[in-house]
């Protein structure tokens, strides 16, 4: 950082290494198991690679994060002190479900970073043996994010932009607000459905098992009990 609090206080020194603009986030992804770089810029879609570049070095520069050789590409990993971040990291975002309330506001909605959020936290344990394929429709995006697939199968869950052409197990038909809501604990599943603002075809179930499979954000279920006590 090009300035300094000046102050020999640790919460001072600390902040210096982690509150510039992004760097939670980016710690928040390799918390979350992102490695590459590509898949670090997923989880934060409006920053720039630049500026990702920028942060990882900062990081690297503090002893946060290493960077390592994975056959032909780089790998970010969190040393002993990046992963002495996680309950700080996860402390900020269970005080923000708690404490920061209010609607979602419209610029805070991303197809993209809910469905690749989705897409890493599925309960592969909860999945059946056969092959399940959920194709998700937005009613409310620009036609780039309207359309995804989330193929889970073999212990594994990956999300295609493009039509995997493999037979549809569910298709959820929603807006972007109703399906965030859910998945952030705003809301339920059963009250997006009753609403109309979200909708599943398929089998009832698999319909119904679908959001065992899915669950829901990290910090949700704290969000859900502060709404269920305001």
């Amino acid at each position: 950082m090009d300035e300094s609090y000046g102050q020999y206080c640790a919460v001072a020194r600390s902040a210096e290494v982690l509150c510039e603009r992004w760097t939670p986030l980016v710690v928040r992804e390799l918390l979350c198991g992102s490695r590459r770089f590509n898949d670090l810029h997923r989880g934060v879609p409006r920053m720039s690679t630049s500026l990702l570049t920028q942060r990882l070095r900062h990081l690297e520069d503090c002893g946060i994060v290493k960077r390592v050789a994975a056959g032909k590409v780089w790998e970010y990993q969190l040393t002993e002190a990046g992963e002495a971040l996680r309950p700080v990291v996860m402390g900020l975002g269970h005080w923000g479900a708690r404490w920061v309330r209010g609607q979602l506001r419209d610029e805070e909605l991303d197809a993209g970073l809910l469905m690749w959020d989705m897409r890493r936290f599925v309960h592969l344990d909860q999945l059946p043996r056969y092959p399940v394929v959920v194709h998700f429709r937005f009613r409310d995006t620009r036609p780039a994010d309207q359309l995804w697939w989330l193929v889970l199968e073999a212990g594994r869950a990956d999300l295609c932009l493009q039509d995997p052409g493999r037979e549809l197990t569910l298709v959820v038909d929603s807006t972007l607000r109703a399906l965030t809501e859910v998945w952030v604990g705003d809301s339920t599943p059963a009250q997006a459905l009753r609403s109309g603002d979200l909708k599943v075809d398929g089998p009832p179930r698999e319909a119904e098992r679908l959001w065992s499979w899915l669950g829901t954000s990290l910090f949700a279920p704290t969000r859900a009990e502060a709404g269920s006590v305001a």
